[in-house]
């Protein structure tokens, strides 16, 4: 038998899942198994509006697929030794596999400032984000909360606030000129302005330069709230970048073209922590499984590895609240209601076909 472990049960070692298991051409001697630390799949892209109480937490679990072939184990990743083949967790016995697909996601990124890993509040586990909810949605009336980073997770965490506690005074921290500045500028523009209309404080041109309990510094000037989150960035989980492999600039894996180690044909990297020309994204996560699947049954087979195509991506959609959205597909911009239909539609679909 030869064994297959998947680290992470997110996006990218889901449709790797789906696509061996459903798979003719699975020889009958792989048998597979996949690590996480909770018995389902988190729905990330919906992690803010958890945190911001708008949806309750079942509806942002998928349950893991029930498959002879398949072996589910929790448990926490400590480390991984690639020079013996073993996957090591916290107090329970080493994974031993033959090939490896590492789909462990990403952490905050601090950037350095001073207490920011301290005294802020995180949307990138679904244990932070229950955590984020309990505490944003204890707050009094007309408490200030600070977003820092205006991403597609800090504009989708601010406006989804604004809808479900009206009451709060809410302060957006962005470092650039315009919220989402790499958009076009229709779509930046309309965004900015939604925020303006719906009594969100945009402070662009943002530089927080430490952070305490009970306030942040934007240069150097103190801004007092009552709970900070941070959105401002994200580096590969911690059990990635002790990994003795070569990374790019960022910290993610660099790989070869058909997504494994130059120096370890046997380990794959999917997700936030591979290094690729794109921004990571759920929808990147998939499209590179797609590709890995490819290999591995290849491999398996004892046939030619497949030409690996460049990855093109379909677009990106976000959410202001539950009536407005915006979005690109191709180069054309969305805004308004279409964009937040085709959110809502595209998450209905995923859930149901997963």
């Amino acid at each position: 038998m030869k064994h297959l472990v998947l680290l992470g049960g997110g996006y990218g070692n889901m449709r790797v899942l789906k696509r061996l298991l459903n798979s003719s051409d699975l020889p009958e001697n792989i048998q597979l198994t996949l690590i996480d630390r909770v018995p389902y799949h988190c729905l990330k892209t919906e992690y803010y509006a958890l945190a911001a109480g708008t949806i309750s937490d079942h509806h942002v679990r998928v349950t893991f697929p029930d498959h002879p072939r398949l072996n589910i184990k929790y448990g926490e990743v400590t480390a991984i030794d690639v020079k013996e083949k073993k996957v090591l967790l916290k107090d329970q016995d080493a994974v031993s596999y033959d090939d490896l697909v590492i789909g462990l996601g990403c952490e905050d990124k601090y950037h350095n400032v001073p207490g920011a890993d301290q005294f802020t509040l995180s949307i990138q586990t679904i244990d932070k984000s229950r955590q984020t909810y309990q505490i944003l949605n204890n707050l009094h009336a007309n408490a200030v909360v600070a977003v820092v980073g205006a991403g597609l997770s800090g504009v989708e965490l601010a406006s989804e606030l604004r809808e479900s506690r009206p009451d709060l005074t809410i302060k957006l921290f962005d470092r650039g000129d315009m919220i989402l500045s790499a958009y076009k500028k229709r779509l930046s523009n309309y965004v900015q302005n939604w925020f303006v209309e719906h009594g969100v404080e945009v402070i662009n041109n943002s530089n927080v330069t430490k952070v305490e309990e009970g306030a942040l510094y934007n240069h150097d000037e103190k801004v007092e709230c009552d709970a900070i989150v941070w959105t401002a960035g994200i580096q590969p989980s911690r059990i990635v970048r002790d990994l003795d492999v070569e990374k790019d600039s960022q910290g993610r894996v660099v790989l070869t073209e058909h997504h494994h180690l130059p120096t370890e044909e046997h380990v794959y990297v999917v997700g936030d922590c591979a290094s690729l020309p794109y921004a990571p994204s759920a929808q990147l996560a998939e499209e590179q499984a797609e590709q890995i699947s490819q290999v591995l049954l290849a491999r398996w087979n004892e046939q030619p590895l497949p030409e690996m195509n460049e990855i093109k991506l379909k677009g990106v959609m976000g959410s202001l609240g539950k009536k407005s959205g915006f979005g690109t597909m191709g180069s054309t911009a969305l805004i308004g209601r279409v964009p937040r239909l085709l959110k809502s539609g595209i998450l209905w679909l995923y859930k149901y076909q997963v």
